[in-house]
């Protein structure tokens, strides 16, 4: 990577790219090879973490047509499309979701769709693979499966690692198992099950440093303090109803 803008050396003109958003980058990568070189190099989003510069995008997942997922940027009220999903289930449906390590993983799941003309079901209900997106180089790759296949299952980041924990087998049968993964050595690791398990689906929330793993209609939370001990219980009682999470704090 040589010669970015004529007269700057190539650190400053990363600089002054570091300031174009993200959106207008496939246009950036048509000025030139070095543009291109640059736009899809680590330098250019470590400089524009450094200026202050990246944006948060939420990411999307459409039903229909299927596996397409999108990047909402709220702030130009713009929609960009990633590349398909490769997965080999069709509708894939029922997942966990995180971003972590600059990429976006897409883990597990499977699909509850029919095939038209027999009535069979077309897939598997829970699939341990496991998707990763870098956003630099605009690619989907798979990455090592999770141990256990699960669908509807708790999923979250802790200090830079996906925990999963709970969920259902292809035979929608609840399981206990919990393990976590290291983005950086690709490889999934076990860690004490779930205490209890429960037949409806749950999710998984890290605030204050600790997971916790909440299943639908049940005020009990299963909490995890650090990767070892084990989980334990607690009754938080709190009345059903809408409920989010805010920078890590419940809302």
């Amino acid at each position: 990577m040589s010669g970015l803008i004529e007269g700057l050396p190539d650190a400053v003109a990363l600089r002054c790219l570091a300031w174009v958003p993200f959106y207008l980058h496939p246009r950036l990568e048509l000025v030139s090879r070095s543009w291109r070189d640059a736009i899809r190099g680590p330098e250019l989003f470590k400089a524009r973490q450094e200026v202050g510069s990246s944006e948060d995008l939420l990411c999307v997942c459409a039903f229909d047509p299927e596996n397409l997922w999108q990047l909402y940027d709220p702030r130009k009220d713009l929609w960009i499309s990633l590349p398909v999903l490769p997965s080999r289930i069709r509708h894939l449906a029922h997942f966990g979701a995180v971003s972590t390590a600059g990429n976006l993983f897409v883990l597990g799941g499977g699909s509850d769709a029919v095939d038209p003309l027999t009535g069979d079901q077309d897939g598997s209900f829970a699939t341990n693979e496991v998707w990763s997106y870098d956003p630099i180089i605009r690619q989907w790759a798979p990455r090592a499966p999770m141990l256990v296949p699960r669908a509807m299952f708790a999923c979250c980041v802790l200090d830079g690692k996906i925990v999963v924990a709970g969920g259902f087998t292809s035979c929608r049968k609840s399981i206990s198992q919990a393990e976590i993964y290291d983005p950086e050595k690709d490889a999934w690791v076990s860690i004490p099950d779930l205490h209890r398990t429960h037949n409806s689906a749950c999710s998984g929330v890290v605030i204050d440093g600790k997971v916790h793993v909440l299943h639908k209609g049940l005020t009990t939370v299963q909490i995890l303090d650090k990767v070892g001990p084990g989980w334990r219980v607690e009754d938080y009682g709190w009345l059903q109803g809408p409920m989010a999470i805010v920078q890590g704090h419940s809302m």
